[in-house]
């Protein structure tokens, strides 16, 4: 393994590839216990602009920050044009492998595919560093299962597969678990149709349906609709456990990030909330949960909270990631966001940022956090500056108790909305060309790209009319009080 390169705009906390093109994350998993987690990422990218897709490997022990890159876990072979996201699921937790289920896209269309690893540790002890021709060290602790799921069921060209083991009895949703769940993708790229499948043991795979809605879900069904996870959630509010869908809608070149709260039966999904934006930043699209080992208490605590990672790209689906500043100076696009641990509460989702943050942004060279606690009444604001290495601005967040807005000064700001009930707190995080925002006890996050001259030199705040900032926490290498 190995550590990233760091310049004025590569994150030192967030997961990017080390060269090429990053299109998402395909993967997620977290093994091992609270003395010593392991997390493991694999990511959808491109070496080069013209070249395949494939999947990449990081791994960080202990908290979720602290990124190695290992060899590339699945490359194409055999005639495959492209491998693409999918899902990572743990065994029991005497068993030490993972199953990879990803996408193959052929001539033909694509198929979800799967392959093993017996020992997910070696992964990270394999370091061959011969290349292979798209110049990347590929894995050799990855074997490949085969075809899983193929074109079948009235349904065609299935992708981007979600993959829940042990999948809650319907008559008692906290108690046993049998069986396998899967959300895909099938049809078109232009006319995409989600559905579900089910199975006894994540080998054989039957399709139940598209996937349908009872009530409102409050999204344009007829519109591109990719990339579906789905999590459950206890809310903090009735005690009920509800599933959380995961959508993302693709309109006018870019992807907007939704969820709504229910009921899976089957292929129905019974809506109780209607869809809610999950993020309100410029560049946040295509969630992804992370998985654990199949144990009983497993399973019984990500019932009480989830992590959730995003896909932060400035381009949209349809752009030209190559055209991002760090892309001509440093060889790289895009990047993943920091890990939210995400709580159900009153059918509205809150997320702050993974536990160990504050410790990781000390231990960074550059990055930075401010956390203020507040008061804003009516007709007043909490300003914070994000500086170049100038000391100009490069970005401005403003607080009024009613409204979070981030502004990178492209003409385009962006406005999360806030209830009476949020607390008047927030938490910028800084780190190279990344942004994120959170606000109202974790009610609003925003997560954006920018490029200050120079990289971010400090966080400048004020506060205007009778605004006050109670408490106020600092870290980071560089560090600037109140105007």
């Amino acid at each position: 393994m190995t550590f990233r390169t760091f310049r004025t705009f590569r994150p030192e906390l967030h997961v990017t590839a080390e060269r090429g093109i990053l299109e998402g994350p395909a993967g997620v998993i977290r093994l091992g216990g609270p003395e010593h987690r392991v997390w493991h990422m694999f990511y959808q990218y491109r070496p080069t602009p013209d070249g395949a897709s494939r999947w990449g490997h990081d791994m960080s022990e202990g908290d979720p920050f602290s990124w190695f890159e290992c060899n590339d876990a699945i490359a194409p072979t055999d005639g495959e044009r492209h491998i693409r996201a999918g899902a990572v699921v743990g065994g029991a937790e005497s068993d030490g492998g993972v199953d990879m289920y990803f996408t193959s896209r052929g001539p033909e269309g694509n198929t979800i595919q799967l392959a093993r690893v017996d020992d997910v540790d070696e992964l990270c002890e394999d370091l061959d560093e011969d290349l292979d021709e798209d110049g990347a060290a590929l894995s050799a602790a990855v074997s490949r299962v085969g075809v899983v799921v193929g074109d079948g069921g009235g349904f065609t060209n299935f992708r981007s597969p979600c993959v829940i083991p042990g999948w809650s009895e319907l008559d008692n949703r906290a108690g046993g678990h049998t069986g396998w769940l899967m959300l895909a993708v099938t049809g078109t790229t232009d006319d995409p149709q989600p559905v579900v499948l089910s199975s006894a043991d994540g080998r054989e795979w039957r399709v139940d349906g598209a996937l349908e809605f009872d009530g409102d879900p409050g999204i344009d069904l007829d519109a591109s609709l990719v990339a579906p996870r789905l999590i459950r959630l206890r809310d903090e509010v009735d005690g009920e456990i509800y599933d959380v869908l995961f959508i993302t809608v693709e309109r006018g070149g870019k992807d907007i990030a939704s969820y709504i709260i229910g009921k899976l039966e089957g292929n129905r999904f019974h809506v109780v909330t209607p869809s809610q934006l999950f993020d309100y930043g410029h560049d946040f699209t295509r969630p992804r949960n992370t998985n654990y080992p199949r144990t009983a208490a497993d399973e019984l605590q990500r019932y009480e909270r989830a992590y959730i990672y995003g896909f932060m790209t400035n381009s949209g689906r349809a752009g030209d990631p190559t055209s991002e500043p760090n892309w001509e100076a440093e060889g790289w696009a895009n990047a993943l966001t920091l890990p939210r641990r995400v709580t159900l509460q009153h059918g509205h989702l809150y997320q702050v940022p993974a536990p160990g943050l504050p410790e990781a942004v000390d231990l960074a060279q550059r990055a930075l956090m401010w956390t203020g606690l507040c008061s804003i009444p009516a007709g007043s604001d909490i300003v914070a500056e994000v500086l170049d290495a100038a000391g100009e601005p490069a970005a401005r967040i403003t607080h009024d108790g009613q409204h979070i807005v981030l502004d990178r000064f492209d003409g385009e700001p962006k406005t999360a909305p806030l209830h009476d009930e949020d607390e008047d707190n927030i938490t910028i995080i800084v780190d190279g060309s990344t942004l994120e925002v959170y606000a109202g006890g974790g009610s609003v996050a925003m997560s954006s790209r920018f490029w200050p001259a120079g990289g971010a030199s400090g966080i400048r705040t004020r506060t205007d009319g009778d605004a006050e900032i109670f408490s106020e926490w600092r870290r980071g290498p560089t560090s600037l009080g109140a105007l």
